[in-house]
């Protein structure tokens, strides 16, 4: 299980590989690496001898890049190029929609039946954020996600489920850490017989995934440090000054958190890639 390519990378500056080169369009949703702006292209103009990009964001505040390197689209790198010629449109012609993990909505698709294969994820709450993003895509590949409940018993469970070809399951874990107790049940999980090739388990750095939610989408900074020895969500919204006692007000407090989640764009690097992994390796051939 490798933990390279957690942390810091700077994006702004030309990678030693050769970055997709992409024509900006109206509408594409991008982030801008160095102040992670994030925003739908609403214009591009000339401007002393170079192309500007104009990205508003979901507040409807705009702010002007200078168009070329810098920029993720879809969770990938790119380099931005002036736009595209227009191409006289034939009739009927539809600009294609995207979902809300970014990808082309498939028109008038409709769901697959389910495969053997699964995504577990730890809670309710992990399922539910899941769904809402990549639920499209899901229902498209015919994929479900499952909540575990915790992975105390991970190894047990995926005996049970007898992984093989065909058969695969992708799951997501909080807190995957080096050295951290979730580290080791996962390590443990892929002894396994029939795991090894069919069974991948990846995870985010965050105690919980409410923190894969980006602050700035909530209108704060950063998320409240909570002391050892006090219920994390429980912490989270008494520092929000929400209700926060019972079961209750934790899942209303959750149903907030969640509504303010429109599309990938106001989620964790973190949690986009990982989640991008494992669809990939479900639907791998």
């Amino acid at each position: 299980m490798s933990y390279d390519n957690w942390g810091p990378q700077d994006l702004s500056s030309p990678a030693k590989k050769q970055l997709p080169e992409v024509p900006v369009e109206r509408g594409m949703v991008l982030e801008d690496v160095q102040s992670g702006w994030v925003g739908a292209v609403t214009r591009v103009e000339k401007s002393g001898g170079m192309h500007i990009v104009v990205l508003e964001d979901r507040r409807g505040k705009n702010k002007s890049f200078r168009l070329g390197f810098g920029f993720l689209l879809d969770g990938q790198a790119v380099k931005l190029l002036p736009p595209a010629p227009r191409a006289a449109a034939g009739k009927g012609a539809v600009q294609p929609g995207r979902t809300a993990s970014g990808s082309v909505r498939v028109a008038d698709q409709r769901a697959r039946v389910a495969k053997a294969s699964r995504i577990w994820v730890e809670g309710k709450h992990d399922a539910e954020l899941v769904e809402k993003v990549w639920g499209d895509d899901l229902r498209v590949e015919g994929i479900v996600v499952e909540p575990l409940h915790g992975v105390d018993d991970l190894k047990a469970a995926i005996a049970e489920f007898s992984p093989g070809p065909g058969r695969r399951l992708g799951i997501l874990v909080d807190h995957l850490v080096r050295d951290s107790k979730e580290s080791r049940i996962a390590a443990d999980a892929m002894t396994v017989p029939g795991a090894a090739g069919n069974v991948l388990i990846v995870g985010h750095p965050y105690v919980d995934v409410w923190q894969a939610i980006r602050p700035k989408v909530l209108g704060i900074e950063q998320w409240p440090t909570i002391a050892r020895g006090t219920d994390w969500k429980t912490g989270i919204l008494k520092s929000f000054g929400w209700p926060h006692e019972t079961a209750e007000d934790i899942g209303l407090g959750w149903q907030k958190l969640l509504g303010a989640v429109h599309s990938y764009a106001d989620l964790e690097a973190s949690l986009l890639g990982r989640v991008e992994e494992v669809i990939d390796f479900l639907t791998m051939p």
